[in-house]
């Protein structure tokens, strides 16, 4: 199975980085993972909301360059459906025996994800009612992607 992660925005901060690399590094072992990395639009403060659709309207172009017909694709979204650790291990493990071999996770910047990412996505997916900072969901998503291949896998990792 490949996994895709497409964020808008870098990373700066080297902790975070470190944290990435390392569920990478584990993943290998599952499957193919990759993370894309879209430019992020500045925002400037008190803009409008003609402004911020626009914004998150020329984040999304970039973003769907990199969503092909094939991938079975996950929108981050705080309105999305929550699933358990267990819930989201099977529902990944379902994809692969129906043969969905390509699952991609978007995450949107600071303004979110524009509604034609939405539209396209296969399913809205949320952590939690909190706002994370995009940097961090990146980190928290690999290390749930992590657990979801160890569950699949029958291995234990730790509650």
């Amino acid at each position: 199975m490949k996994i895709t992660i497409i964020a808008v925005g870098k990373i700066k901060e080297k902790f975070y980085r470190d944290a990435i690399d390392e569920y990478a590094k584990r993943l290998s072992k599952y499957c193919k993972f990759e993370i894309i990395e879209v430019a992020d639009e500045k925002t400037p403060d008190k803009c409008s909301e003609t402004e911020e659709q626009l914004i998150l309207s020329k984040e999304a172009e970039k973003i769907l360059k990199h969503v092909r017909q094939d991938m079975y694709v996950y929108a981050l979204a705080i309105k999305g459906k929550k699933l358990d650790s267990v819930a989201f291990a099977n529902e990944i493990n379902q994809l692969g025996l129906t043969g969905k071999s390509s699952v991609a996770f978007i995450i949107g910047g600071s303004l979110g994800l524009h509604d034609s990412v939405l539209n396209r996505a296969d399913r809205h997916l949320s952590f939690s009612d909190m706002t994370f900072p995009h940097q961090l969901m990146r980190v928290i998503l690999s290390e749930q992607i992590y657990r979801c291949f160890r569950i699949i896998a029958n291995e234990p990792y730790h509650k």
